[in-house]
């Protein structure tokens, strides 16, 4: 009787032993160790997925399978500074309406795509930045008089589905016949017709499009903005030590001339000189 009970124990000691083995192989190999979030995964993947906007001249432009512009330069930057170089960067094409569903499904994992920030975003979503502020303003033919959105009553104005620009034109200007699609580049062909009076999003975005070749000459930005819009990075809601590493990424880029660099490849070739990054105005990560 007496060996039957040390048999039971020593089965149960070596159980005990087998389990706690296969708890450490699963900390050791799960996603419970290290940091967690865009930090997590860059240490140990090497690889982010980004997205970013594809049909935005001088800001986020896909050709064949390459992306250019400002805001592919500041994602690589960001990739960088979390320690994955350009060739671990996977880019996901985003629009304005799907975003925020993109950062909360996990289908990318950050995102730079003149994404404002605002509270309403900032309820489903983290934001690091701003690290640029731009405008809402209106592009119209070269030859129009329309000189600011209180000249849109009657009017018709193009801009994308699920954007800030489209939500204001709703709210402070509703005698303004607004027509949407899911991309700005949409717009222009419509515009160039005379199919709408004006596009509206943000001015540089704007500009961009009246620089390409196809348009030179024929648009003009009125030059009058009428909002403050803050370009953030998006990342996911819990992610705070994310967002928080993104923007020490941002101050450091301020100071090493990186960020200058990255503008003056892109949207600098304007002619428009580079914005100073005021990194007294990055986000309080996790604030609402």
């Amino acid at each position: 009787m007496r060996m039957k009970r040390m048999a039971a124990v020593a089965a149960v000691a070596g159980l005990a032993v087998a389990m706690t083995a296969c708890g450490g192989d699963s900390d050791e190999g799960g996603s419970g160790t290290g940091a967690g979030g865009i930090v997590g995964k860059a240490e140990s993947q090497n690889k982010l997925v980004i997205g970013v906007k594809a049909d935005q001249p001088g800001l986020g432009l896909q050709t064949g399978s390459q992306y250019e512009g400002f805001d592919i330069e500041i994602a690589k930057i960001i990739a960088k500074g979390l320690g994955v170089e350009e060739s671990g960067i996977e880019w996901k094409t985003t629009v304005s309406a799907n975003r925020e569903p993109f950062i909360e499904q996990g289908t990318v994992d950050l995102v730079v795509a003149t994404y404002t920030i605002n509270d309403e975003r900032k309820q489903k979503v983290n934001f690091a930045g701003p690290y640029y502020i731009a405008g809402q303003d209106l592009l119209v033919k070269a030859d129009s008089t329309l000189t600011g959105p209180d000249q849109l009553a009657g009017k018709t104005v193009c801009s994308v589905t699920g954007s800030t620009p489209a939500k204001r034109i709703t709210e402070n200007y509703p005698d303004a016949k607004l027509q949407q699609f899911d991309a700005y580049s949409k717009c222009l062909p419509l515009l160039e017709n005379g199919q709408v009076d004006a596009v509206t999003t943000d001015d540089i975005i704007l500009a961009g499009y009246a620089a390409q070749d196809q348009y030179a000459g024929k648009f003009k930005v009125v030059g009058s903005t009428f909002s403050d819009e803050p370009y953030g990075i998006g990342l996911k809601k819990d992610d705070t030590d994310g967002c928080e590493k993104v923007n020490e990424i941002l101050k450091a880029a301020a100071e090493d001339g990186s960020y200058k660099a990255a503008w003056d490849a892109t949207l600098g070739k304007s002619g428009t000189p580079a914005p100073e990054l005021d990194t007294t105005k990055l986000t309080h990560c996790g604030a609402v």
